[in-house]
C-alpha cells in the first residue's frame, strides 16, 4: 500500500505522533511512501532514512559557532572551514503489528561529545492507539516543544540549513525516555491534538559530565486551521549538570556568602520551566514563521527570552528566506560575587578567580542577534540544496551562543557565517 501527505511545503508541516517520519519526509518531496506489507491486515513495515552533508565557514577567530550545545562540531577558532556542524545522517525502521499497535525505532548518525558519528537511539517506543483519535506512546520519544521539534534533524522537512539556534540551541534535547498521551480533536474548521508527556533524560553535557533530567512533565497543544498552524507547549522538570563543580565547591568555601553564591547558581538540581508558542502560515506561494520561548533554569543557566521571525518565497524550485533571531537574558550577564573586603591577600586572589569563573558562566546566557539570509534549491525529488549567510551578533557583556570562547574574543563584534547544505530523504 502506499500512504501519502502532502503538505504544501515543508515549512507547513507538524508532524505527529503517529506519523512515520518516513512518510513525513517522503510526502514533504511531493512523493508517496511505499510500505512493505507481509499481510494487508496483519504486518506491515516500513524503512527509510534522511541525512544531510553539509559545510560551514566562520571569519570569527576567537571563538566558535555551533549548531547544538551537545554536539563539538564546531568551525570558528578551532578551523575556519568544518563539516561537523550540520552533518548528520538518520534511519527509520516502523513495524505496525495490527491496527491498534506498533513499533518505531530511529538512529541518527551525527558529531557528539563522546563517541564521535556513532549511531544513537533518537526514538525507540511503542504506540498503541486505542481510538482513531487517541493514542498512547512509551519508550524514547520526541520531545515536542517547537513547531520543528518532531522533525528538527530532518534537514530536509526544514526551509533552513539549521533552526536558528538563539530558540533551537537554547533547548538541545530533542527526545526523553517516558511516555506520551496524544488526542485529537475539532472545534469548527480547526483541528486539534493535545499531547500530555512525562519522561527523564541522561546525556552528556561536556566529556566528563552529564546533564540529568527528571519529572519532565509538560503539555503541547497544536492548532491548524487552513493554512495557519499554531503550536503551544509547556515543560517542567528537575534539572541538574554536573560542570564546573570546582567553582560552587570553591565559593562554599567563603562562609555564608559563598553558600549564598553557589546555592543560588549551581545546578545541583534545580527545578527548570519552558514555555514556547509558535505559529506558521503557509497559503503556498510564501511562507511565514516564527516562535518566541522562555526558558528559566534558576541557575547559572539563566532565564532568557529567545524567538524568531522568518519568511521566505517560492518560485519554481526556488525558495529565497530571511530569518531574524534574538535572545535576551532575564539576568544580569555579571554580578558583583565574593566580597572580598578585609580578606587576606591569598582568599582575595582565590575569591577574585572564583568571581571570574561565575561571570564567565553567566556570561553565556546569550544576549544576541542573528540575521540571515538564504535560498533552497529542490534540485530533484528528494534532494534539497541550501545556502545560507549568517550575520551573528553577541551584545557586549555576553559571549552569545558561541563556545570555546578565547580570551581576545569582543562582543559587540559581528560574526560571519556562510554554509551550504545538500538535504535528502531516501
Amino acid at each position: 500500500m502506499t500512504v501519502n501527505f502532502a503538505p504544501k511545503h515543508p515549512a507547513s508541516v507538524t508532524a505527529t505522533a503517529a506519523m512515520l517520519m518516513l512518510s513525513c519526509c517522503a510526502a514533504l518531496a511531493g512523493e508517496p511512501a511505499t510500505i512493505a506489507s507481509g499481510d494487508q491486515d496483519g504486518l506491515r513495515w516500513t524503512l527509510g532514512g534522511f541525512g544531510t552533508l553539509g559545510v560551514a565557514r566562520s571569519n570569527g577567530d576567537q571563538a566558535d559557532f555551533t549548531a547544538n550545545y551537545l554536539s563539538p562540531g564546531a568551525v570558528g577558532y578551532a578551523r575556519q572551514w568544518s563539516a561537523t556542524v550540520d552533518s548528520r545522517a538518520g534511519v527509520q525502521a516502523g513495524l505496525r503489528l495490527n491496527g491498534d499497535w506498533s513499533v518505531i525505532v530511529q538512529l541518527v548518525s551525527e558529531r557528539t561529545l563522546r563517541n564521535g558519528y556513532a549511531p544513537a537511539v533518537e526514538w525507540a517506543y511503542v504506540q498503541y492507539r486505542a481510538t482513531p483519535d487517541l493514542s498512547l506512546r512509551a519508550g524514547r520519544i520526541t520531545l515536542p516543544l517547537f513547531l520543528a521539534g518532531d522533525y528538527r534533524k530532518a534537514g530536509y522537512a526544514l526551509p533552513w540549513v539549521r533552526p536558528p539556534v538563539e530558540l533551537y540551541g537554547a533547548i538541545p534535547l530533542s527526545s526523553s525516555d517516558g511516555a506520551d498521551l496524544s488526542y485529537r480533536w475539532q472545534s469548527g474548521a480547526a483541528n486539534h491534538m493535545t499531547q500530555f508527556f512525562y519522561g527523564r533524560t541522561d546525556i552528556p553535557a561536556a566529556p566528563d559530565a552529564r546533564a540529568r533530567t527528571h519529572g519532565l512533565t509538560g503539555v503541547s497543544h497544536t492548532a491548524t486551521a487552513g493554512a495557519l498552524t499554531l503550536r503551544a507547549s509547556v515543560l517542567r522538570a528537575d534539572l541538574s549538570v554536573d560542570i564546573a563543580r570546582p567553582l560552587f565547591d570553591g565559593l562554599r568555601q567563603f562562609d555564608r556568602q559563598g553558600d549564598a553564591l553557589a546555592d543560588q547558581y549551581e545546578l545541583d538540581p534545580k527545578q527548570a520551566y519552558v514555555a514556547t508558542l509558535g505559529f506558521n502560515y503557509d497559503p503556498g506561494r510564501w511562507f511565514a514563521m516564527g516562535e518566541i520561548a522562555r526558558m528559566n533554569a534558576h541557575s547559572y543557566m539563566g532565564d532568557k527570552t529567545a524567538a524568531y521571525l522568518s519568511a521566505g518565497y517560492r518560485y519554481r524550485d526556488l525558495t529565497p528566506y530571511l530569518i531574524y533571531a534574538v535572545s535576551r537574558p532575564n539576568v544580569p550577564n555579571r554580578v558583583a560575587g565574593l566580597d572580598l573586603a578585609g580578606q587576606p591577600a591569598q582568599r582575595r586572589a582565590a575569591g577574585a578567580q572564583l568571581n571570574g569563573g561565575l561571570n564567565q558562566l553567566l556570561a553565556a546566557i546569550a544576549r544576541q542577534n542573528t540575521a540571515s539570509a538564504g535560498v533552497r534549491w529542490d534540485l530533484h525529488a528528494g534532494y534539497a540544496l541550501k545556502l545560507q549567510y549568517d550575520r551573528i551578533l553577541p551584545q557586549p557583556g555576553s559571549t552569545g551562543t558561541f563556545i570555546n570562547v578565547q580570551p581576545g574574543f569582543l562582543a559587540g563584534q559581528p560574526v560571519s557565517l556562510f554554509s551550504a547544505a545538500v538535504d535528502f530523504v531516501f
